[in-house]
């Protein structure tokens, strides 16, 4: 399990989560989770200079809008050995909300977080009904172009970091290396999206969040299925 030991901001903290995530795309297991949430949440900055870091900070980075959603629990910033600004920054969140919730005189809190959660519950009836009404599911079949640095990139490392995107309707095919020029050749992949669950262009940019493989991305075929 990752240990900072210390100030995750500081060069030695940064250095130790480059390091761990030189060999890995997440925090805990194979997909995002709470425990990428907590230590994005920490950091303040991410220097070039610790690439790997640098581009699980971005990748994160693109779940900021479903963060609440991803799986596991969420554990503190103690739990990876995080100390000094990064953690001090959280406790200090922690007691300023907490301080909030004290109210000697009342309020209409209560009251707008009843609301909220009656809007919620609706919204998620209304959610639940349309998704049983019958009908196509709409689905497209994509190919890719994912094009490389250079020569000496892993390219097996590359389609490894390309499979490992999950979404929901989302699933993954065949995918074969076509020569490009000088010696650089290009990952090819086939994907089966649902059209309503998956966008191409978001799709593309978790792609190129794998910043230390990945020059860019091209939709080579697009056909509805």
């Amino acid at each position: 399990m990752l240990n900072i030991g210390g100030d995750i901001n500081s060069d030695q903290g940064l250095k130790k989560l480059d390091e761990y995530l030189a060999a890995r795309s997440y925090i805990e297991g194979y997909t995002p989770s709470q425990s990428d949430i907590v230590l994005y949440g920490a950091l303040k900055n991410v220097p070039t200079k610790y690439s790997h870091a640098l581009r699980w900070y971005n990748h994160i980075k693109s779940y900021q809008s479903e963060k609440d959603k991803l799986p596991g629990v969420k554990k503190s910033l103690q739990d990876f050995g995080v100390t000094g600004s990064g953690a001090g920054a959280k406790t200090a969140a922690k007691k300023d909300d907490d301080d909030d919730d004290i109210d000697l005189f009342g309020s209409d809190d209560e009251v707008d977080e009843e609301a909220d959660k009656a809007r919620e519950e609706r919204l998620k009836a209304y959610a639940e009904k349309k998704s049983k009404k019958p009908g196509p599911i709409a689905k497209s079949n994509v190919v890719l172009d994912v094009k490389p640095w250079d020569d000496e990139t892993d390219m097996k490392a590359m389609e490894d970091r390309v499979r490992s995107i999950e979404m929901d309707g989302l699933k993954w095919g065949a995918s074969k290396l076509v020569p490009l020029a000088y010696g650089i050749r290009k990952l090819q992949i086939v994907c089966v999206v649902e059209d309503d669950k998956v966008s191409i262009e978001e799709l593309s940019e978790k792609i190129e969040a794998f910043e230390d493989f990945v020059q860019s991305v091209d939709v080579a075929a697009f056909q509805k299925i």
